[in-house]
């Protein structure tokens, strides 16, 4: 399947993050009337400044200018000790061989020390691109399209495995097929593009892409 790159987000398809992200919210604004399960369907998938803009409108104050500094120290406290790769994934990794990356939205520290904790980071190595990094955020297409094209591959040919539905939209932006993961026991709105909530089921779906995908190859590109 050399001829084919799958992309994939990290929080929430990878490992199990986004409640962690979100106690951290709980954990350093007790004054939030909500559940972590709340907060992220709130907030999955978004950026973080429309987040904070979000919880200032909400709580109908200004957060201290350091709100984000110590909310950051705080997820990285909470992933030390709790975080988990989501259930699967590490199977899935181990018994499949395909050019894969990551692409997510959040800083390129916290995705290191995601992968690093879940065990995850060796089989990505250094193909890990962040929005930080690349100057776009989901729903653009941007992180993705420098995704494919660092990786020396066509749209056509990149497969997007997300969560979140700006995710999902962001692919369809930059004109590539996506799966969304939707962890077992939730429900997912997206009109757009293959569900699954088994990583065993990942082999099959990446199998079936692979047979109608445009064997396009850029002139000049090693694999």
């Amino acid at each position: 399947m050399t001829g084919i790159c799958v992309i994939f987000d990290l929080d929430g398809t990878l490992v199990d993050s986004e409640g962690l992200c979100n106690q951290a919210f709980l954990d350093l604004l007790p004054q939030l009337n909500d559940t972590v399960e709340s907060l992220t369907q709130r907030y999955r998938g978004k950026k973080l400044a429309p987040i904070l803009a979000d919880l200032e409108r909400r709580l109908y104050q200004k957060l201290p200018d350091a709100f984000e500094q110590h909310y950051r120290q705080r997820v990285a406290e909470l992933f030390s000790r709790e975080l988990k790769p989501m259930p699967g994934v590490l199977e899935m990794l181990e018994t499949t061989n395909f050019p894969k990356c990551i692409a997510s939205s959040g800083p390129l520290l916290k995705i290191r020390q995601a992968l690093q904790v879940s065990g995850i980071a060796p089989y990505f190595g250094d193909s890990i691109f962040s929005s930080y990094e690349v100057g776009s955020w989901k729903p653009e297409p941007g992180l993705f399209q420098y995704a494919a094209n660092a990786m020396g591959f066509m749209p056509s040919q990149c497969l997007v495995v997300e969560d979140s539905e700006v995710g999902i939209e962001a692919a369809a932006a930059a004109g590539m097929k996506a799966l969304r993961y939707v962890r077992n026991g939730e429900t997912s709105s997206c009109r757009d593009g293959v569900t699954f909530d088994d990583m065993s089921q990942f082999s099959q779906l990446l199998a079936h892409f692979a047979s109608n995908a445009q064997p396009i190859i850029q002139p000049g590109l090693a694999r």
